[in-house]
């Protein structure tokens, strides 16, 4: 049960009564009414502000809407207290025996606990890390990563119908150096020595020798002195398919999977950018046009002083129009990724989630303009831009990977502190907030560090059960009886608290889903480690509110119970996150 969207469906109820009985107005419309936590937890449990967004409709003040509404609420049995705060939001304080009921939700729905169908199978793309295949995953690309692979999780966990995209941008001036990088290596390989300037602006990391190696294999001393016309499209693919070989084992090696690899080559080569193109220009979208320089900056690169073919995306929200087709006749990035989003549309999504590297910022207007042109205004567009990771050990910057020869490789940070600890780690802060990576902290047993403190509540809730066995029968540990325990039992504060953590799940869930904030769940389960850890802590302080009473055999019941549902908690949100919980910590 999402416990705030029980309360305004209570709070709708009882707006409807009073208008039933003539005091307000007859079909006052409270899709606008919320029950959230107050944001003071000094005011209770919930806040409606049901008298506020009703008061314009109802031709009256907040505050007598609020009076109204208060002893409607006061009167069931789930309130206990019910306050008018300031201009007429209306506070409510509910029974412990309610909360108590929601920690038997908990017991009885298990793995299900807090799943949903608020998507009601909507598609959605979710198209994530596509780094140009250009050599292996940087640990910047693993936030990118990580971020994409959580939110697809979470959207599936909430009912929607999602698809994981990859975009490999195997077009363009990139891949034509990959191609001649991997050419010098498939001379290396063949005993020839490269003069070191040779490799200037070149892509110089160990990682195509063994390509390099490959060709050589395949090839011989065929292209050894061919002029580049004759072999660099050869090698440009060869490489490019070696490159995302190197992405999917890294990609693997983190838990992550896609359902689609699209090709930038593909489209062109299948005339998907004409036909984009085709289709602007029939809606009067395309003209000739010169643009002006950027004010107060250099140029980017498709600025060009001379007539261009230009779409007109600012009649969609951008600020300037967009070359689509350069002097010479050549597309530019954008219209190839125009192309890109058409074929996401021709393929049903009208809900499309872009992971982008936070120096993409610039291009998320243009993108966003296209979507809406492609798509009569039907489709949408969510790019979310992911910050820069600062890898540290031990405080200290991380010199590069010599495997990359330019940077830390993903592949070097996985291996070294594992694929559970990246990933939860790269969501404990929001998407567009820089994140400090520090290898020895991520590893540390201590409450800095967040994975480990999350882990180790899980881990002593399982220490607790093996203690128990010696006091209960394993029998009464499954969750039909825990769930028949008497949970009226509990009632100390630090109890209920639990309890009411336990309960926003559901909630917690719903809104990141819908906010494509998936770091709100790491916020989440670290509170909740920490008000277990409190009640574990007051255990040892205070004997009678241990979890295990050796006379007592119905509150250490009841009190496993409550422990129970927090592994089951925990459990469900790692398991978006795609990390195993711990049973015990080494």
């Amino acid at each position: 049960m999402n416990v705030f969207k029980y309360l305004r469906d209570v709070v709708a109820s009882e707006i409807e009564a009073i208008s039933a009985a003539g005091d307000l107005p007859a079909d006052l419309d409270t899709s606008n009414v919320n029950v959230e936590p107050p944001r003071e937890v000094s005011h209770g449990d919930a806040a409606t502000n049901a008298a506020l967004v009703l008061a314009k409709q109802a031709r009256c003040k907040p505050r007598d809407i609020a009076e109204m509404l208060s002893p409607r609420l006061l009167a069931r049995d789930e309130v206990v207290a019910v306050d008018i705060a300031g201009p007429g939001f209306v506070n409510l304080r509910l029974a412990d025996g309610f909360w108590q009921d929601r920690l038997r939700d908990v017991l009885v729905a298990g793995a299900d606990y807090g799943i949903s169908n608020i998507g009601e199978g909507r598609a959605v793309n979710v198209e994530y890390v596509s780094a140009n295949p250009t050599g292996p995953l940087h640990v910047g690309h693993g936030r990118g990563t990580v971020f994409g692979d959580v939110l697809a999780s979470l959207l599936t966990h909430v009912g929607y119908n999602v698809t994981r995209e990859y975009y490999i941008n195997d077009a363009g001036a990139q891949v034509d150096v990959l191609g001649r990088s991997v050419h010098l290596r498939y001379r290396e390989a063949l005993g020839e020595e490269i003069p070191a300037e040779a490799y200037e602006g070149a892509y110089p990391g160990d990682y195509l020798v063994p390509v390099g190696q490959a060709l050589a294999t395949k090839h011989g001393d065929k292209f050894q002195a061919s002029p580049e016309g004759e072999w660099l499209a050869s090698f440009c693919g060869d490489a490019v398919d070696a490159m995302m070989n190197y992405i999917r084992d890294d990609l693997a090696a983190l838990g992550v999977r896609h359902d689609v690899f699209t090709s930038e080559r593909a489209l062109v080569e299948r005339g998907q950018v004409d036909t984009a193109f085709a289709a602007l220009e029939a809606d009067e979208l395309i003209y000739t046009g010169v643009l002006e320089p950027p004010k107060g900056k250099p140029p980017p690169d498709d600025w060009e002083p001379r007539p261009q073919s230009l779409f007109r995306s600012t009649g969609f929200g951008d600020d300037v129009d967009r070359p689509l087709k350069k002097s010479d006749g050549s597309w530019t990035y954008f219209a190839t990724d125009i192309a890109y989003h058409a074929d996401k549309v021709s393929r049903g999504f009208l809900d499309m989630i872009d992971v982008w590297g936070a120096d993409h910022g610039g291009y998320v207007k243009r993108m966003g303009a296209a979507v809406k042109a492609l798509s009569g205004g039907e489709a949408a567009l969510d790019v979310k831009l992911c910050q820069l990771v600062k890898l540290l050990d031990g405080g200290e910057p991380v010199r590069m990977s010599k495997r990359s020869g330019q940077f830390v490789t993903l592949r070097d940070v996985v291996d070294r502190v594992g694929k559970d600890v990246v990933r939860f780690i790269m969501l404990t802060r929001k998407n567009d907030a820089a994140l400090d990576f520090d290898l020895t902290q991520v590893t540390e047993q201590s409450r800095d560090n967040p994975v480990f403190y999350v882990q180790y509540a899980h881990a002593r809730v399982c220490s607790v059960f093996r203690n128990a066995a010696a006091e209960v029968p394993a029998a009464a540990f499954t969750p039909a009886k825990l769930a028949a325990a008497p949970l009226d039992r509990l009632t100390h504060p630090a109890e209920l608290d639990l309890i009411r953590r336990l309960a926003a799940w559901p909630r917690v869930v719903e809104a990141a889903a819908l906010a494509h904030e998936p770091h709100r769940l790491a916020f989440y389960l670290h509170d909740l480690a920490a008000d277990f850890h409190l009640l574990w802590n007051k255990g040892k302080e205070e004997p009678a509110v241990r979890f295990i009473v050796a006379d007592d055999t119905e509150i250490t019941r009841a009190r496993l119970a409550l422990i129970s549902a927090v592994t089951v908690v925990i459990a469900a949100g790692l398991g978006i996150f795609g990390v195993e919980p711990a049973k015990e910590m080494r």
